[in-house]
């Protein structure tokens, strides 16, 4: 990343886009993990403009492009349904994609890298740990209202940016193999884990048998709708935009709520190590509920309403699944900053799994109440 903080290097990338100006500064921003993100300045007409340029993890996403004909095509379509209702500043309200100068959504540079370029929404910000109700709330609404802009998309399936991410079932096979090869000897350590997960086996296959059926269908959902990927606004405290589109694909849109409920509703850290502090907290839960159902109850079925609490319970399972593969394998997925880091992470998403059971009942009782 070092050379990336170089305005050299950074003004090669720039005028490989259909951006007008003089880069004025650049600096890295943001705290994510993946992709290398920047922010710079611009002075275009004596005005300071500013653009986000990254820097696409393509040991992560395999096919880039696809990645972005896929975020082209979402972000058009949602600033087309946003102009047709006649919403004002669509500029806040949708990513849009600034073309390279050869009229593609990326540019790749002379080392291979793939790069893209959004202007930056001002005015507002991410949280990464979610504060209260009211940001619950707004951001399952923002995540309700993409879904719904982009219901309508035309054309073909949109590329799978990760082949079978939310497929609970291989997941759970994986987790199987895994367990029988044993090949880091960590087996002896986590069999209570093992036996939690191996109880609930049937769990996995509930959503993808809706699916095959036809009750549930395969919609355009985000894939990673925490917190910290909608834009709060700074005035008016509402969601106003969804960022990070790298994992939007075909899915259910259970996915994305049950990634919520997993996300914003338990107050402890991801690898908490006092699993006394995990718990799912109703209030929370229930603000999830309103937002979303604010903007995605329109389109949703009935068979979807009445999943909601358990898609909480099914992604928290997954990701507990995925954590202790990792784990099992030596680590080889998740970063990791200490032993047992991510045995720490399954713990607490079980945990999550069992505090959800212990209130499922008033869980679908609320949703029930709600989708009258």
């Amino acid at each position: 990343m070092k050379a990336l903080h170089m305005n050299a290097d950074l003004t090669d990338v720039c005028h490989n886009f259909q951006i007008h100006g003089s880069l004025l500064e650049s600096a890295p921003y943001g705290n994510g993990h993946i992709n290398d993100t920047l922010a710079a300045a611009f002075s275009q007409s004596g005005t300071r403009v500013r653009y986000i340029f990254q820097r696409i993890n393509h040991r992560i996403f395999k096919n880039p492009e696809a990645l972005m004909e896929n975020i082209l095509r979402v972000t058009n379509e949602a600033r087309a349904r946003l102009e047709a209702a006649g919403v004002p500043d669509i500029s806040r309200r949708a990513l849009c994609v600034v073309l390279a100068t050869d009229g593609r959504p990326f540019y790749r540079d002379k080392e291979g890298g793939y790069w893209r370029c959004y202007p930056f929404i001002e005015g507002a910000r991410t949280y990464d740990i979610i504060q209260n109700t009211n940001q619950a709330y707004e951001a399952a609404r923002a995540f309700g209202e993409f879904q719904n802009l982009v219901a309508g998309l035309e054309g073909p399936r949109l590329h799978e940016t990760i082949p079978d991410f939310h497929n609970t079932r291989r997941r759970f096979e994986r987790l199987r193999e895994v367990v029988a090869a044993d090949p880091k000897g960590r087996l002896a350590s986590v069999t209570a884990e093992w036996d939690f997960i191996r109880g609930r086996e049937s769990l996995v296959d509930i959503l993808l048998d809706l699916q095959a059926a036809g009750k549930i269908p395969e919609r355009v959902t985000h894939n990673d709708t925490k917190l910290n990927n909608v834009m709060i606004d700074d005035s008016t405290e509402t969601g106003i935009c969804v960022v990070d589109l790298d994992t939007v694909m075909p899915g259910l849109a259970l996915y994305d709520f049950g990634d919520m409920v997993r996300t914003a509703t338990s107050p402890a850290a991801e690898d908490e190590t006092d699993l006394s502090k995990v718990r799912m907290q109703m209030p929370m839960f229930q603000a999830l509920v309103r937002g979303y159902l604010s903007t995605a109850g329109g389109f949703l079925n009935a068979v979807e309403k009445n999943h909601l609490a358990f898609s909480g319970k099914l992604i928290a399972l997954e990701i507990g699944i995925r954590f202790l593969t990792d784990h099992l394998e030596g680590d080889v997925y998740f970063k990791t900053h200490r032993p047992n880091h991510n045995l720490d992470r399954c713990r607490t998403q079980l945990a999550l799994v069992k505090s959800i059971e212990e209130q499922e009942e008033a869980m679908n009782a609320f949703v029930r109440e709600a989708t009258k």
